[in-house]
């Protein structure tokens, strides 16, 4: 009788239900995966109801290696299950691929719920060298580091070949006709983020008589930080009400493009300066419009990542200085928009067939 084959990896998901850039990533890289290597993987589906124990362990014991892009979902309900699967594989030899996005940026309490997956893993796939030296200085994580290998981190979703009309679109179109200044944010929000540095930077184009809507395209994260209060009362306090919009989640590709297409130009001020994990990003680029963004906190940020490197040296992304103040950002804003903006071809599949091969040479 001939030993049925085992795959190369078991991708945990959390099943096509899930709608979030986690659950997107974990999908696409298993897909590209299998464009490279046909029949090398498979997927587990871990929620809240689905995956038994014995359910677990089987799926660990069909394959070589076993893939967490971690948290598999909403970290407040499913936690256990994906520890269970990484525990199972090294219980059963079996190597263990462990996707870091964030550390110092992260919740303290989601952090701690992320320290078993550290230990557990065999490598640690993160796309960003300024959150590899979060880890290092991390006193309980520092061990972790020479588990650690870089990957170009692709974006979530690609720009379609239409778009889908909405009632916001029209709001900003209309607001494009009468002459105001969209000033776009794409993307999750949350403390990390800074979404309210933006604020401040449409409160000076206001005073100038620029007449800018800021818009976030893009729904908060809820936790225990009141973000959404803070943004609010920060709104009120420097009289930008009327002058904002949070579109709340979209699930459309094409409902998200036709918002970002009508954006002049998106800015992105960040604490932490600009970074190669930065997804959202890469999704606004492919609009063609220009980004401004903080500059990056280490020189060697995107050293590992060409593909994000040639879109700041063509200016796709145009970096302002770390110490700038808002005004600083205003007045990049200003000449940015002077400046004609070309789309350029965008290789979507290239970037995730980068991303596919780093995560390959670890199972």
């Amino acid at each position: 009788m001939t030993q049925k084959s085992r795959y190369r990896a078991l991708f945990l998901d959390a099943g096509p239900q899930m709608q979030c850039g986690v659950g997107q990533f974990t999908r696409l890289a298993q897909a590209t995966l299998e464009k490279i290597e046909p029949g090398a993987s498979t997927a587990l589906t871990l929620t809240q109801s689905d995956g038994t124990i014995a359910e677990i362990w089987r799926a660990v014991g069909s394959a070589d290696s076993v893939v967490c892009n971690f948290p598999i979902v909403a970290w407040k309900r499913v936690i256990v299950r994906p520890l269970l699967a990484l525990l199972f594989a090294r219980l059963r030899r079996r190597k263990v691929v462990l996707i870091q996005h964030e550390w110092a940026g992260l919740n303290t309490l989601r952090r701690l719920t992320y320290i078993p997956a550290l230990w557990l893993a065999s490598s640690i796939v993160m796309f960003s060298p300024l959150v590899r030296r979060e880890l290092a200085d991390d006193r309980l994580m520092r061990g972790m580091l020479r588990k650690c290998v870089l990957a170009p981190l692709p974006p979530n979703i690609a720009a379609p070949a239409g778009i889908a009309d909405s009632m916001l679109l029209q709001r900003l179109v209309a607001a494009r006709g009468d002459g105001r200044l969209i000033i776009g944010h794409f993307g999750s929000l949350y403390p990390g983020k800074q979404p309210n540095a933006l604020l401040a930077i449409g409160a000076i184009l206001k005073q100038r008589g620029l007449r800018p809507l800021v818009i976030y395209i893009g729904s908060f994260i809820r936790g225990v930080d009141n973000i959404e209060q803070k943004f609010d009362a920060r709104v009120a306090e420097l009289g930008l009400k009327g002058d904002v919009i949070v579109s709340g989640y979209i699930g459309s590709d094409h409902e998200v493009f036709g918002l970002l297409s009508e954006v002049d130009v998106f800015c992105y001020p960040l604490n932490e300066g600009l970074t190669a994990r930065r997804s959202s990003v890469l999704a606004c680029v492919q609009s063609g419009r220009p980004l401004i963004a903080t500059g990056p906190a280490l020189p060697d940020e995107f050293d590992h990542h060409p593909r994000f490197k040639e879109l700041i040296d063509r200016g796709a992304v145009q970096l302002v200085p770390r110490d700038a103040d808002s005004a600083a950002y205003a007045d990049r804003i200003v000449a940015a928009l002077k400046r004609p903006t070309v789309a350029v071809p965008f290789d979507f599949d290239g970037w995730w067939g980068d991303v596919a091969k780093a995560i390959r040479a670890q199972l």
